[in-house]
C-alpha cells in the first residue's frame, strides 16, 4: 500500500496543527479552506494560551440567572432576539449541562485538550519561524475586591481540583503590579506558566506556509460534499473539483456542522457571535494578559495594539455587526482602564463553534475515514496544537496516550 493522502478541511489553528502533525507522520496532506488561512475565528480570539480555561459557561446557577443577565446592558451576554426561536432546541439542551456533575465530567475533558497547551504549542512551532509569535506570560483575573473573587469559588475550586492555584494580590499592590488598572481593581489572581500568542492570524499563517514548505499542499476552495464507497471515504468534493482520499479530518468551525449532516449526522453545533476591538498604539498595556471579569473579556498585548476580546452574542450566522456588545465593550474599557489613549480603533465579529456540552468533536465517525477536529467554543486557539496532534496520531495508528471518549462525535448520534 502506497502513502496514505489525508485531506484536512478548514485552515485555522486546528486545522493547520493537523496537518503538521500529518505531514510530520510522512503522511501526503492536502488542507483546504475557502478563505485565506487563519482568517476566520483563529484571527479573532484573545490570543491566550489559557491553561486554566477548564470550566464552562455551563455551571451550577446558570439556569436562574440566565434571564438577568440577558437584559442587563452590562452583562457581556447579548441576544439577537429574532433568532430566539431557532436558538431554543440547542439552548435547551446546552442548559441541561448547567449542574454539578455535568460541569464537572466537561471540566475534566477540557483540561485533557487545554492543560499543556504552552507546551503543545512549542512542540508544534520546534525549529519553525512560527515560534517567534509564542510568549509566556502570567493570565491575570481582575476583581473588584475580594467579595467578588469570593462570588465565583465555585469555579476556582474546579481549577485548584486541576491544578491552577492563583497567586491572590490585593489593595494597592494591584496596581504595583499593572498600573493600566483603575484604583477600583483591587484583587488580582495570578496564574503563572500560561502564555499568548503575539498576532494570531500572522501565526496560523506562518504555520501553513511551514506546512507547505514540508511538502503539504493548500488549496483555496469551498469543500461541498464527502465521497464515500461502502461506508468509507473516497474523495473530498469542492467547488474547484475533487480531491481523491484515503481520509479526512473536518475543522472548519462552525461550518463543520453543515458538512456532518453530509454524513448524516446532526450535530447541536450553534454560532457564538464573538466580537474583539484592537485599540491602535495604545498609551498603556497590560504587563501581562489580563480577565476582565466585570465585563467578561480578556485584555491582551499583542502586536497589533490592546486587544479586548470576549463579548458573546447569539444571533446565527449574520456578518452584520451588533452595536451593544461593541459599546458595552468601550464602557468596560474606559471604567476599567481610565488613563488608555490610543489613535484608531479595529472592531471584530467573528463565529465561536458551540456544541451543546461545550466539547469539542475529536473522533472518527462510525469508521468512515473521516476525522472530526471542531467545536472548541472559548478554547480554539489554546487547545488547537493538542486536538492536531490527538487527530494526526489516530490517523497516523498511533492511539493517544489520553482518554479522548469524552470528544466522540459519536455521542450525538441518535440511538
Amino acid at each position: 500500500m502506497g502513502t496514505q493522502h489525508i485531506v484536512v478541511v478548514g485552515a485555522g489553528i486546528v486545522g493547520a496543527a493537523s496537518a503538521i502533525w500529518l505531514r510530520r507522520a510522512g503522511l501526503e496532506v492536502t488542507l483546504v479552506d475557502k478563505g485565506a488561512p487563519g482568517m476566520g475565528a483563529s484571527y479573532g480570539n484573545a490570543c491566550i494560551l489559557a491553561r486554566s480555561a477548564i470550566v464552562p459557561v455551563t455551571t451550577p446557577g446558570l439556569i436562574p440567572k440566565g434571564p438577568r443577565y440577558l437584559f442587563d446592558p452590562n452583562f457581556p451576554l447579548f441576544m439577537r432576539w429574532s433568532y430566539l426561536p431557532r436558538l431554543l432546541p440547542w439552548l435547551a439542551k446546552y442548559l441541561k449541562n448547567a449542574n454539578d456533575a455535568d460541569t464537572r465530567r466537561i471540566s475534566r475533558g477540557l483540561a485533557t485538550v487545554v492543560g499543556d497547551s504552552v507546551e503543545q504549542h512549542k512542540a508544534l512551532t520546534d525549529g519553525m519561524p512560527a515560534a517567534k509569535w509564542i510568549q509566556d506570560s502570567e493570565y491575570n483575573f481582575v476583581y473588584r475586591d475580594r467579595a467578588a473573587f469570593e462570588a465565583d469559588a465555585y469555579t476556582w475550586a474546579l481549577r485548584r481540583e486541576a491544578g491552577f492555584v492563583p497567586e491572590i494580590i490585593e489593595g494597592d499592590a494591584v496596581r504595583e503590579r499593572e498600573p493600566i488598572l483603575s484604583p477600583d481593581m483591587r484583587l488580582l489572581a495570578v496564574n503563572k506558566d500560561h502564555g499568548f500568542i503575539l498576532n494570531p492570524g500572522s501565526y496560523v499563517q506562518d504555520l501553513v506556509t511551514q506546512f507547505e514548505g514540508m511538502g503539504g499542499r493548500f488549496l483555496q476552495a469551498e469543500v461541498k460534499d464527502f465521497e464515500l464507497m461502502g461506508g468509507q471515504i473516497t474523495a473530498v468534493a469542492t467547488d474547484q473539483g475533487r480531491l481523491a482520499c484515503d481520509k479526512a479530518v473536518l475543522s472548519a468551525g462552525v461550518w463543520s456542522g453543515a458538512l456532518m449532516k453530509k454524513l448524516g449526522l446532526e450535530v447541536p453545533l450553534e454560532a457564538e457571535r464573538g466580537y474583539h476591538i484592537i485599540f491602535k498604539n495604545p498609551s498603556q498595556r497590560p504587563n501581562n494578559p489580563m480577565m476582565l471579569t466585570e465585563g467578561k473579556f480578556v485584555a491582551t498585548p499583542m502586536d497589533q495594539g490592546l486587544r479586548c476580546a470576549g463579548i458573546v452574542e447569539f444571533g446565527g450566522l449574520s456578518d452584520v455587526k451588533s452595536r451593544k456588545p461593541l459599546e458595552m465593550l468601550r464602557r468596560t474599557v474606559a471604567r476599567t482602564f481610565p488613563d488608555l489613549d490610543y489613535t484608531t480603533e479595529e472592531e471584530w465579529l467573528g463565529f465561536r463553534p458551540a456544541p451543546t456540552d461545550s466539547l469539542p468533536l475529536i473522533g472518527e465517525v462510525r469508521g468512515s475515514g473521516v476525522y472530526t477536529a471542531f467545536g472548541h467554543h472559548h478554547i480554539g486557539l489554546t487547545g488547537g496544537p493538542k486536538t492536531g496532534r490527538l487527530v494526526a496520531d489516530m490517523i497516523a495508528g498511533n492511539w493517544p496516550n489520553a482518554d479522548v471518549s469524552a470528544f466522540d462525535p459519536m455521542r450525538f448520534a441518535k440511538t
